[in-house]
This record gives structure tokens, sequence and C-alpha cells, in this order.
């Protein structure tokens, strides 16, 4: 599933291609994705400019010149596309543009991607966006909030940092990594982790830090090419921070710290593979 780097990738890639024009034709090809098509979706579209394009968390929005916000979301195997006709068993959603030329597909073979249409006014009030905690290389992220989301809770730090609520925008990949970095296992819980004060632990501060640095480091190269993830020009030439997966997809490997021969683990948690050093986290 594209993580928010993977997304942000993509809205960097979408926005020197479509933010200016019009939207002049919309052929969705089917009535839904993983939900219905919003009521007169393509009537709200048509005719409408895009004047900028944003993201929140693994959200795509396209604000339009109606005041209208178009919401995009990828599921695991959404793919946007600038050119072609559109003609893909997979191509769902077909959009023209005023200059005659440009085109973008939506295309997505799970289905697990929807899209929605708001009021930009009432975006605080969407119901996917609503709950949405604060979101790394951002200023509502600090270590203060992080170390207050993760006060109290059971669950494992792992499956913590996945809720959307506590930080917004992480998946699976980018916290096993993170949490090698930090030499902290994902088998502690939050409670654990966080300081039962405003002052945030040493672990609290380490997560906070190596957030921040891999979520960097990741929208830097392209995000992680894992499974169908490509650009939007339609090239898989991206996705570089998979080379540099210290532990994610490397069970049965030898940790990469010099001083550790010990070897990568597996387990699940929550229903999802969690990847880590059983020497090297603690």
């Amino acid at each position: 599933m594209p993580e928010m780097p993977e997304v942000e990738t993509v809205r960097r890639g979408l926005v020197p291609h479509l933010v200016g024009t019009t939207i002049s034709f919309v052929d969705l090809r089917r009535p839904n994705l993983r939900f219905p098509f919003p009521d007169d979706f393509e009537k709200t579209l048509t005719g409408a400019k895009i004047e900028r394009i944003d993201r929140r968390s693994k959200y795509l929005l396209f604000r339009l010149s109606n005041d209208q916000t178009w919401m995009s979301h990828l599921g695991m195997t959404g793919v946007w596309t600038i050119g072609g006709d559109g003609s893909g068993k997979h191509d769902h959603v077909y959009f023209e543009f005023n200059d005659g030329a440009k085109t973008a597909t939506y295309t997505d073979h799970r289905r697990f991607g929807f899209m929605d249409i708001f009021p930009t006014s009432e975006e605080s009030e969407q119901k996917w966006l609503s709950n949405l905690g604060p979101e790394p290389l951002t200023e509502d992220f600090t270590i203060e909030i992080l170390n207050s989301n993760l006060q109290g809770k059971r669950s494992p730090i792992k499956s913590a940092l996945l809720d959307q609520r506590v930080v917004s925008g992480l998946g699976n990949i980018y916290v096993s990594e993170i949490l090698f970095r930090c030499k902290i296992s994902p088998l502690k819980t939050a409670g654990e982790i966080a300081s039962k004060t405003q002052r945030a632990s040493v672990k609290v501060q380490r997560i906070f830090e190596h957030t921040n640095q891999v979520i960097a480091e990741a929208i830097m190269v392209g995000g992680s090419t894992i499974s169908d993830f490509r650009g939007v020009s339609g090239d898989s030439d991206l996705g570089y921070f998979a080379q540099q997966f210290r532990v994610f997809n490397r069970e049965g490997e030898v940790c990469v710290n010099e001083s550790c021969e010990e070897i990568i683990l597996r387990i699940v948690q929550s229903g999802r593979s969690t990847f880590y050093c059983p020497k090297c986290q603690r």
C-alpha cells in the first residue's frame, strides 16, 4: 500500500501537469471503487479548474475553483498516470483537460482506493480527515504531542504508530524501519515507551527524530517501490528507499549492524508483518 512518501511523490508528479488546468471531461468506467462515487461526481468536476494539489496524510486533495475539494485515496494499488487513453482493463476513471491534449487516468486493479468530494470550507468535518493525528515534518508533530498520544496505550508500539490518530501517514514499511533505527522492540507497549509526565522519554524522543528522518529520506528518493507503485508518467524509476531497507522484507537475513550477527525475524501484529532484530531492538 502506498504510504505517505509515495503519495507525496505522486502529488509532486501531478502538480506540474494538472495545476492550472480545467477539467473538460470525466468518464467513470464503473459506479464504484472501494465505495460508490459521490452523486454528481462528473458534473461537479467538469468545468472546474484545479488551483492546487495538496496532501493530508495518505490523501490527495485537488483544490477546485468551485470551492470544492476532490479527494483521492490510492488504497493498495491505485495509480495516477498522465497521458494515454484510459483504455486499460483496470483504468476506472479517465479525465481530459481544456488544453485538448492532456489526459489523466486513475488505475486500480484491486479497487481499494476511493474518491470523494466535499466543500473545501468543511474539510475539518470531513469523515476521512477529521480524526487524523499530526503528520511528520510539520509544526503540529512535536515530541510532547507524540508522547501524549502514546501515553497509557496497551497496544504494541508498532500498532500504536500505525494508528492514524496517533501519527498520520505512517504505514507498515516505515514504522518497521523507524523502530529499528530507534533500537526499540516492536513488542514493547506504547505505554511502556511513553513517559507518564509531559516530559517525553528518551525513547519517544528517538521515535520523533527517526520518524522525521525516515520520512524525509523516503520522500527525497521517491518513496519505496513495493508492488504496483509507479510515477505519474508510467515509469517505475522511483522508490529508491527500498534499497535502504534495514529490516523490512529481510526475514532470515543477518542484521545490517556491524556489531550484530543476529538474524532478522518476522512476526505478525494486527494482521501485518513486523520485521525486527531481536538483539538490537529491546
